[in-house]
């Protein structure tokens, strides 16, 4: 009798631990209408393609390009407004959809795309939130492949400060899911002359199109003023 209830017990803890973990898995952002439309409608001056869950945002006649990671619990096509708008002023942008829209559980996702595109000379790594912290582990690793890094409203965990690449850190004020405590306890992990660019009334969610986040506060400019700003900041970075 006592191993057919410990036996029951189990079962219980086993069931009751998959349907949380599958719970939390599907209880995601996902992308709001116009972010959607960036993937399916297709733009006369930019290819929109997808293979096995990447989504490339091609230019013409590219020559620099950045592979970009999700931020967590965010459905990956939230960010193509801002993949487009990078690729419309001829970035090749790379956007990478995570297992259960964690970073975490797919940081090496980046291995093999940049052979795709032999014609980039410079390539450059970027992640939101989660993202960004799982894109500079990953470069960590891969230092000598890349350019640099962007960083949105992340910070990195891992060293990054004698890395020898450039690297911009972008965030708003009304930012209210960064951990700002944690991201000065990492600042040192980049290098010392790292750009930081805050932007003045952006909040955490407007780097993608999810609508609000948990916790966040609210914003002071739109989400179109955001990633336009965002995406002037990186072009500056970049072609710099």
């Amino acid at each position: 009798m006592k191993k057919k209830i410990v036996f029951a017990i189990i079962i219980v803890l086993i069931v009751s631990l998959v349907g949380g973990t599958v719970y939390y898995i599907n209880d995601y952002y996902k992308a709001d209408e116009v972010a959607v439309s960036l993937i399916t409608v297709p733009k006369t001056s930019v290819t929109v393609t997808e293979e096995n869950g990447v989504f490339t945002f091609k230019p013409q006649n590219a020559t620099k390009g950045v592979i970009f990671y999700p931020g967590g619990k965010v459905e990956a096509t939230a960010y193509a407004p801002l993949m487009q708008a990078l690729a419309e002023n001829g970035i090749l942008s790379v956007l990478v959809t995570m297992p259960g829209n964690l970073a975490v559980l797919d940081m090496n996702a980046a291995d093999g795309l940049k052979e795709k595109y032999p014609e980039i000379e410079s390539w450059y790594m970027s992640g939101h939130s989660l993202g960004g912290s799982m894109a500079s582990s990953y470069i960590a690793e891969n230092s000598k492949e890349f350019d640099g890094i962007i960083l949105l409203a992340s910070y990195s965990t891992v060293d990054l400060s004698k890395s020898g690449l450039d690297v911009i850190s972008i965030y708003g004020t009304n930012d209210g899911v960064l951990n700002m405590e944690k991201y000065e306890e990492c600042k040192p992990n980049l290098p010392e002359d790292f750009k930081e660019v805050v932007i003045t009334g952006g909040c955490h969610a407007y780097f993608g199109a999810y609508g609000e986040q948990d916790g966040d506060k609210k914003a002071a400019i739109t989400r179109e003023e955001q990633i336009g700003i965002t995406v002037d900041e990186i072009l500056q970075f970049i072609n710099n």
